[in-house]
This record gives C-alpha cells, sequence and structure tokens, in this order.
C-alpha cells in the first residue's frame, strides 16, 4: 500500500479500536485489527503501531512506564486531546467516521474475550453511547472485576460512578467506570460500597451489620481494605469518587 497521510477520520477510527481492545490486544495479528485495517486501506502493522502510539499518551500507561514508541506524531496527539477532552463529541463522531469508511461497528463483530470465546448476548442499546462506553471500560480491566476479579463477560457491568442521569458531560467519560460483577454493582449504585482515595473497597454501615452472614462475608467483608485491580487505561477518576463518597454512599 503506499505511504500517506493518515487522515482525521482514520486516526478517529484507530482511537476507537484503542478503547474496545485491552493492552494486550494491540497486535498486527487481532481479528479486529486486521477488520479495521483492511476497512480504511492501511496495513495490520500500521494499525497495531498507531495503537501503540495512541498508549504513549494515556496517562494510565505513562504511570506504569509504557513508552510505546515514542512516535506519536503531532496529528496522534491532537485526536488523543479532542476527543478525551468530550466523550460525547468523540462517540459521535467515531460513529460517522466508521459509516463513511464502511467499518464493521464494534456492536456488529465478535469480541474476542480475554480467556476465550463467549456466548454473551448482545442487547438492544437504548442508550446512544452505551455501547462504548461498556467497550471501554470493561477492556480497560481486561473484562475482570476490579473488586472480585469474576471473568465472566456475562456477569460484568460497566459501572458509572457518578450516575448517568446525574451528570451528561461525564456519561460517557471511561474514567467515570468501574468495572464491577453484577452484586458489586448493585451495591455500589445504593451506596452499599465505595472506593477511598487509594482506591480501597469502603464497606458501608448496613453490610458491616450482617458480618455474621457468610454470602456477606465472601462477597464483600473478605476484599474490604483491599485495593481494586486498577484498569490498564483510563484509571477511575478521584474526584467522581469523591461525588460517589458524598452523594451516594451510606456511611
Amino acid at each position: 500500500m503506499p505511504n500517506r497521510a493518515w487522515t482525521r477520520e482514520e486516526l478517529i477510527i484507530v482511537f476507537n479500536l484503542y478503547c474496545a481492545l485491552s493492552f494486550g490486544q494491540y497486535d498486527a495479528r487481532n481479528t479486529r485489527v486486521i477488520q479495521v485495517a483492511h476497512a480504511i486501506g492501511r496495513t495490520p502493522n500500521s494499525v497495531a503501531m498507531k495503537l501503540c502510539n495512541y498508549a504513549s499518551l494515556d496517562p494510565a500507561h505513562q504511570r506504569r512506564g509504557v513508552k510505546g514508541l515514542a512516535n506519536a506524531s503531532r496529528a496522534d496527539k491532537a485526536i488523543w486531546s479532542e476527543m478525551t477532552a468530550n466523550w460525547t463529541s468523540a462517540v459521535e463522531q467515531i460513529h460517522r467516521a466508521e459509516h463513511d469508511y464502511a467499518v464493521p461497528s464494534s456492536d456488529e463483530v465478535e469480541i474476542e474475550y480475554p480467556g476465550g470465546p463467549t456466548s454473551i448476548p448482545r442487547l438492544t442499546e437504548t442508550r446512544r453511547g452505551q455501547g462504548f462506553f461498556r467497550r471501554t471500560v470493561l477492556s480497560a480491566y481486561q473484562y475482570r472485576c476490579c473488586i472480585s476479579g469474576m471473568p465472566l463477560p456475562e456477569l460484568l457491568v460497566a459501572s458509572h460512578i457518578v450516575p448517568w442521569g446525574q451528570s451528561e458531560e461525564c456519561r460517557l467519560n471511561p474514567c467515570n467506570g468501574l468495572c464491577l460483577s453484577s452484586i458489586h454493582d448493585a451495591a455500589f449504585d445504593r451506596g452499599l460500597i465505595t472506593l477511598d482515595e487509594e482506591f480501597k473497597l469502603v464497606l458501608s454501615r448496613r453490610l458491616r451489620e450482617h458480618f455474621s452472614n457468610a454470602s456477606i462475608e465472601a462477597i464483600f467483608m473478605r476484599y474490604e481494605g483491599f485495593a481494586i485491580r486498577l484498569p490498564d487505561k483510563f484509571i477511575p477518576d478521584q474526584g467522581f469518587l469523591a461525588i460517589h463518597r458524598e452523594s451516594t454512599f451510606e456511611q
């Protein structure tokens, strides 16, 4: 293929791919990388390299010392800054770019979950951007509950720290998300658990009243005081967690 400059739309499409894949999947042999490369007229290697460039711009990877190719272009940096500054706009632009390039939507292809294939049913998405948020959050946590390590996608929820209906500005921001098992999601949503400034699990008084119950001990008490498994990218925003502690958590 001829060597040509990357278009804005191509960079947006690969940014979406960066969000959808887990860190270990930024590989030219990955099925989704190959599909996207074919759709935009690039080689799988060039798409994989661009994914690594985006990784080098991610604060989460920078904290871990991941430098990617240390080759991110000015255009890469501009797209990263623009997309992460306004996630609602980002999702709209991703939708348009994928439509223009006839890229198979992430909602229409089988996702390669770590650990093998899954038969998870596809649900009708009633909220714009809900699918993007779920894919981005779950992939960041390697499709494991950040509290218990539960690895079954069927039982995982992309949980909002600040509730969906409370803030339109942050509802699609993956830093406003946690990958939780369905029961931990329900407890977090109802204020029975929260995370402190060090990402450690804090239990409410109501849960503490039932510590003698074997189920409470197994599901909650055993994890109290331990830090969650932090994601590979899009680390939870402590500002959002502070809002959860102040407005949702039951002391």
